[in-house]
């Protein structure tokens, strides 16, 4: 190669320098149109713009056809800007055929980019041009390849965001079903159980007339809310004619439930079961009132509309890392909620606990294993209260730190506003179990803080699945306020609550004030009163009384109305209700711990 570092020559005559670049610029004009492609020809030009003069004696076009047929490497990208330092030609009087011909190449290749490297990267320095010999047709066939890869990545398809590929080669896991349809009845395809048709017993079409009925009653409820808005002030209370009637309606469709016989229900309910299995929803006609079903279905189609807008967004997968069903004791419960074991144990699906240590395992053989060998057959710590086969022991968070995260984590899958998983130290955990020849069976439980600032008496509060809706909820509920009584405090449940901890704890609140009123006989009431006689909070007798419709505001005056058919309809509950599901003060033998 000749010496393309010299510049001692910058001093030759300019029409010498002239002739000399006319000739070079007809030769590669000449490669360029024959031989070179368009990455050749880019790095033809990247050449002869930044060349300098170099030995007169010497060819410049076998120069600068030496320097447009170099491989490219990794690290070439970045042009003549990190090039050294050179020295252009003078300007000579043929300089404006040599402009007008670089401006016509200029032109040509305008829309041009300059070659990629398989990284993407650009080259750092012309150091890394390889100068090894100059074969012509061995840079035609890397161009040729450069070009293919560029075209390749040009037409390579981008890649695809969850909310592009949710419907992208997915189905339906339903056994027999399209994809087709959506429970909402506003989505045209679906590809989870939770918005099949088929899984919930109906079709494509009857969903979308579901959805369009519903729609139209919301229209409706809407426009009929404004209106009463409009001829009601904000103090009155008092029901409207509309909502009487519509009350009448309800209470009229409860009563006509269970109307078909019952062999007949059973036979159908198992003639399902045994055909469809767990591939299709139970069948729900007649277990409850049309009205009360129809309410069911309107609050399902909800929740799977925001579960299908949360899929789309990509903040819920199908199935993604969580547990579905665990085996605790003789029985297997469905999962509510997600809760954060350990991956390894999370993306089994189904998880082995041992229901009286708590401990949780991966399979049936290892919980086998487990049971043979566990010594457990209740809750650790003091056993406070006991009448008949319920108990309740108290268990300090830092006494028994691993059996009291575990029981944390148990609740985390049916409860959905649960933070404390495993800084238990500072809590105080009370068991409720029912005993039988095998064991202390965990019921519920319900934790508070040693040292609460705000006289919580309830921090979390939990029924097993199995056990609700047997009145153990408000057992746990009452014996919170037993202890709040026996503390001379008045407590309150810390915030926010689970929607099946609110309804119960309004349901007890509501008990409690019956039954207050239904024993007192004076004239005058006092709120106040009534929070230290029941250890309820202020608050939550106001927001109770206000709920019922028994406070009102009359002549500067707060009233509290005694509602007799109320207290006849808690007579009646009342009586029905058994005394084994009652909490009895003498049983409990407990005394508040020290320093609280």
């Amino acid at each position: 190669h000749p010496n393309a570092g010299s510049s001692s020559e910058g001093t030759e005559d300019s029409d010498f320098s002239a002739e000399h670049t006319d000739s070079s610029e007809s030769d590669i004009h000449t490669v360029r149109s024959t031989r070179l492609t368009r990455s050749s020809l880019r790095l033809s030009r990247n050449s002869q713009d930044s060349s300098p003069v170099g030995n007169p004696s010497a060819p410049v076009s076998e120069e600068v056809v030496n320097y447009s047929t170099r491989r490219v490497t990794r690290s070439q990208q970045q042009g003549v800007t990190d090039l050294p330092k050179k020295y252009p030609l003078r300007q000579s009087r043929s300089s404006g055929s040599d402009t007008e011909q670089h401006g016509e190449i200029s032109e040509r290749d305008h829309d041009e980019s300059p070659p990629r490297t398989p990284t993407g990267n650009a080259p750092s320095s012309e150091s890394d041009i390889d100068m090894s010999s100059p074969n012509v047709s061995h840079d035609e066939s890397l161009a040729k390849e450069l070009s293919l890869k560029e075209s390749g990545l040009a037409h390579r398809p981008k890649r695809r965001r969850f909310h592009e590929s949710y419907n992208f080669n997915m189905k339906c896991p339903t056994p027999g079903c399209n994809s087709l349809g959506h429970l909402t009845g506003k989505h045209e395809r679906h590809f989870s159980i939770s918005g099949c048709p088929l899984y919930h017993n109906l079709s494509a079409d009857e969903c979308k007339v579901k959805a369009s009925s519903r729609d139209k009653h919301v229209e409706e409820r809407t426009l009929s809310q404004r209106q009463d808005e409009n001829r009601h002030s904000a103090r009155q209370q008092a029901q409207t004619e509309r909502q009487l009637r519509y009350k009448e309606k309800v209470t009229e469709m409860r009563r006509k439930r269970n109307s078909a016989p019952f062999k007949e229900q059973k036979d159908k309910y198992t003639e399902h079961k045994q055909t469809h299995g767990s591939s299709h929803e139970p069948l729900l006609e007649n277990i409850t009132s049309d009205y009360d079903l129809e309410l069911f279905r309107k609050a399902q189609a909800c929740a799977t509309d925001d579960l299908e807008k949360l899929r789309l967004q990509g903040q819920v997968t199908e199935g993604g890392n969580m547990i579905k069903t665990i085996v605790f004791g003789r029985y297997e419960l469905d999962t509510w909620y997600h809760s954060p074991y350990p991956e390894e144990y999370a993306r089994l699906g189904r998880l082995y606990m041992c229901e009286f240590c708590l401990k949780y395992m991966k399979s049936q053989t290892i919980l086998r294993r487990h049971m043979a060998k566990c010594v457990w057959k209740h809750p650790p710590g003091d056993e406070i209260y006991r009448k008949g086969a319920i108990s309740v022991f108290e268990v300090d968070g830092k006494k028994n730190k691993i059996y009291c995260q575990n029981l944390c984590l148990l609740a985390k899958l049916f409860l959905d506003h649960k933070t404390l998983y495993y800084d238990v130290e500072p809590f105080l955990f009370y068991v409720m179990t029912e005993v039988d020849n095998t064991g202390c069976h965990l019921v519920g439980y319900f934790s508070k803080e040693k040292n609460s600032f705000l006289n919580y008496n309830v921090s979390c509060i939990l029924t097993m699945p199995q056990y609700m809706r047997q009145g153990y909820g408000k057992m746990l509920i009452d014996f919170s306020y037993l202890l709040s009584k026996v503390e001379e405090k008045v407590g309150s449940p810390e915030r926010p609550l689970s929607d099946l901890g609110l309804i119960s704890y309004r349901s007890y609140w509501k008990e409690v004030l019956l039954r207050y009123l239904n024993n007192f006989q004076g004239k005058e009431i006092s709120i106040k009163e009534i929070s230290q006689e029941t250890a309820v909070n202020p608050v939550d007798i106001v927001s109770t009384l206000q709920s019922l419709q028994m406070l009102k505001y009359w002549k500067g005056k707060h009233l509290i109305l005694k509602r007799q058919d109320l207290i006849d309809d808690w007579k009646t509950k009342e009586a029905k209700r058994g005394s084994n599901k009652t909490i009895d003060p003498t049983a409990l033998k407990w005394s508040p711990p020290k320093g609280t």
